[in-house]
């Protein structure tokens, strides 16, 4: 293992080579002096990263709020907004002494994402006239209407170097060779600035270009002068983007480090209040200096990670290399063209408007709020446009809440009533009225498919029933995928039975929730073995019997191969509510799935596989892996010298998935939003993914595949949620999405590749 001191100087001076010319790009499109940049870069290096709760974390000006500053520099001048940044800083500390920084991750991700989105077009309108050789206008629809004028006369020499930056940026990554790698050392960032420079000062081109003032000139903050309630307004969007950026940049940063290094080699969990301490007492010297706003930047923070910074001392090393290249190099950075630094900060605005976040909130159905809080951040500034988009969110998360479909239908004398969607007070009226047009003494099915149902519902659909049944009625509740939660009371069905699962062929439910008796001793394993039969034969099996008579009689023919883990917690005819037949499952110790001919293979599997596939012709194949996996973590902790034990050998089918998970190219994974909890739940949710390829392998499989009379579909059961998750692949994540919220049509939609869809 590396020196912790030789790899942190060695990642300090990565970092550093990226955050020099990004501090500068980030002054310019604020308007501010250049030098500004460097303080803030300087300060959030050194102060947040010292007292910071994230050590790996690397902060200093950040284009999320470019668009903020640029704003207030305008309305109150560069010292009153330098006075406002320090005033953020102070909030920050008081939320951090409120322990309020997990509060400010319940923001929904499309407001996040549309606001850094919303920030990126702004950024991009205004550096893309510096870029053709003007000047931008004040606001977002002024470089709009300006860009006609700005195109009919660009400015050769600007333009030119400009698109050079941008070639350089783009291509600077993708050099071919063994001479590419070497080159590829050194930061994007960096190589299209030095390369621009040095053209044009080569060509003696006539271009606007950095200009350092003395630092005994530097502007220092002075007391806020404007409107109270204007300061205030500053102050609060400073502090709310600012603290966001910094713990969602936090967040990631630990979840790369647990995937990067595997849980033994990572350093501490990053502690957010502690974080935002951090934050709080950057900002507050980044202004008492004269500097940008700081955050948490997460470009430089996944440099930081992957050059293999160990401790804290990296970001604050790199703070350090900051000032002295702030007090050495001033004549090497005044040789920069201004038109550089706006491509580079223009890439960057283009890339905050991220096409995998757009894809993602369109799935989620969350697509409005995200285009509504781009263009009301675009056309009215962050604070207002997070205000209307939170606005927006609210009324749709109401609207899907309030939109429940209630339907009534006959058939041969059976009334169904259908209710699709949240059961609340809201929907009360129009359950009622369905309700009411039930004739008596008919026997009645009410599906109930929702994930919850509140007290007004519960009574209403319960005093109905009572009623219904003292008619000489007869009742039948089913609970559909979810289970409806009131808090107090179960979902209501016919007096004497209980629906604690919905299985997928007519088999009767048959839980039986009787007392227990009182035990005087619990029994032995075999005990509780014989008393578990001895139940099974005096109250299942009555009601079981005909349906597993007719399946003997006729055989099986179940829909789905389900292939899973051994582990006693996954108990598969709950987590997917079937019964008798409708399974043909697989389990084995880490839901594992050889590959056809690898060395120590197995062929139960494979047989299982055959046979479901070619004899009993299944429609699909699903593989469920589930959190705390004890296999996963064994291969986790595996080494090469361990002895060869029956448990390694099999594991050895689960080494593609852990060196899929190390590869760089990967898909990340993310929970409804959340990336996993650590490296055992990321390698659990990689292992699904890449058992599915394995069973692509298979011959039958892939002929089946091919005829397009097969699906492969992927799972992930979180065991402490009780909670079943659908996987699905993104660009460049793969995603868990909350079985609550799937339709058929995202069963339907969802791609293939990684796995579907259950």
């Amino acid at each position: 293992m590396a020196n912790p001191r030789t790899a942190d100087l060695s990642a300090s001076l990565t970092v550093f080579l990226i955050a020099l010319p990004l501090s500068l790009g980030i002054a310019l499109a604020t308007g501010a002096p250049l030098q500004a940049g460097l303080v803030a870069a300087a300060a959030g290096g050194i102060v947040a990263g010292r007292f910071g709760g994230a050590p790996l974390q690397v902060s200093g000006p950040a284009a999320g709020l470019t668009v903020v500053t640029a704003e207030l520099i305008q309305r109150y001048g560069w010292r009153t907004t330098c006075a406002i940044t320090v005033l953020a800083g102070v909030c920050q500390l008081g939320l951090a002494l409120l322990r309020t920084a997990r509060s400010a991750l319940m923001v929904s991700p499309a407001i996040v994402h549309g606001m850094l989105a919303g920030i990126g077009v702004t950024i991009a309108l205004a550096q893309l006239h510096i870029v053709l050789g003007g000047t931008p206008q004040s606001s977002p629809v002024a470089n709009v209407l300006g860009l006609p004028s700005q195109l009919a006369d660009p400015h050769p020499a600007a333009l030119g170097i400009s698109a050079l930056t941008l070639v350089v940026l783009l291509a600077w990554p993708r050099l071919p060779g063994r001479a590419g790698r070497l080159l590829g050392r050194v930061p994007p960032a960096l190589a299209a600035v030095a390369a621009a420079t040095a053209l044009a000062a080569a060509a003696g081109l006539s271009l606007p270009r950095v200009d350092l003032p003395s630092w005994s000139s530097h502007a220092l903050p002075e007391l806020p002068e404007g409107p109270v309630l204007g300061i205030i307004a500053a102050v609060l969007t400073i502090t709310l983007v600012g603290s966001v950026e910094s713990l969602l940049s936090s967040v990631a940063t630990d979840k790369l480090i647990a995937t990067e290094r595997g849980v033994e080699n990572r350093p501490p969990r990053a502690d957010l209040d502690r974080e935002l301490r951090g934050q709080g007492a950057a900002n507050i010297v980044s202004g008492a200096l004269g500097g940008l706003p700081v955050t948490g930047v997460a470009v430089r923070s996944v440099a930081n990670v992957k050059s293999g910074a160990v401790t804290r001392r990296s970001s604050m090393m790199h703070g350090l290399w900051i000032v002295l290249a702030a007090a050495l190099l001033v004549p090497v950075l005044d040789l920069i063209p201004l038109a550089a630094l706006a491509a580079l900060v223009m890439a960057v605005g283009i890339q905050m408007v991220n096409i995998t976040h757009m894809r993602s909130v369109t799935r989620h159905r969350e697509f409005l709020v995200y285009v509504t809080t781009v263009v009301a951040v675009v056309l009215g500034g962050v604070l207002e446009g997070v205000a209307i988009g939170i606005a927006v969110a609210v009324a749709v998360s109401l609207r899907r809440l309030a939109r429940t479909r209630i339907t009534l239908d006959e058939t041969e004398g059976v009334h169904r009533v259908r209710a699709r969607g949240q059961l609340t007070f809201l929907a009360v009226p129009r359950l009622s009225r369905v309700l009411g047009q039930i004739p008596h003494q008919t026997h009645t099915v009410i599906e109930l498919d929702g994930s919850f149902m509140d007290h007004a519902a519960y009574e209403t659909l319960q005093d109905w029933q009572d009623s219904h049944v003292a008619h000489g009625g007869s009742v039948e509740v089913t609970g559909g995928r979810a289970v409806a939660r009131t808090g107090e009371h179960p979902t209501p069905g016919p007096r004497g039975t209980h629906q604690c699962c919905r299985p997928w062929t007519p088999w009767q439910n048959h839980c039986d929730q009787r007392p227990a008796e009182p035990a005087a001793e619990a029994p032995s394993g075999g005990g509780r073995l014989a008393s578990g039969i001895s139940t099974f034969q005096r109250d299942t099996a009555p009601r079981v019997r005909n349906e597993l008579a007719r399946l003997a009689r006729e055989g099986q023919r179940p829909s789905q191969l389900f292939l899973t883990c051994a582990d006693s917690r996954l108990v598969t005819s709950m987590i997917t509510s079937s019964g008798p037949g409708d399974l043909f499952t697989v389990r084995n110790v880490g839901n594992l799935v050889p590959l056809p001919g690898a060395e120590y293979g197995d062929d139960s599997v494979a047989a299982a596989i055959e046979y479901a596939v070619d004899v009993l012709r299944v429609d699909s194949i699903t593989v469920c892996g589930h959190s705390g996996c004890g296999a996963m973590q064994a291969l986790l902790n595996t080494s090469p010298g361990m002895p060869m034990t029956p448990l390694s050998r099999w594991l050895r089918h689960g080494r593609p998935s852990v060196e899929r998970m190390a590869s760089r190219h990967h898909a990340w994974a993310r929970i409804s939003g959340r990336l996993p909890a650590d490296a055992v739940e990321q390698l659990c949710l990689t292992n699904v993914v890449q058992q599915l390829e394995h069973l692509r392998a298979h011959e039958a499989v892939a002929r089946r595949l091919a005829e397009g009379t097969l699906e492969l579909h992927g799972m992930y059961f979180h065991v402490g949620e009780a909670q079943a998750y659908l996987l699905s692949e993104g660009q460049d994540f793969y995603d868990c999405q909350v079985f609550d919220s799937v339709t058929p049509a995202d069963l339907r939609e969802s791609p293939e590749p990684a796995g579907a869809s259950v």
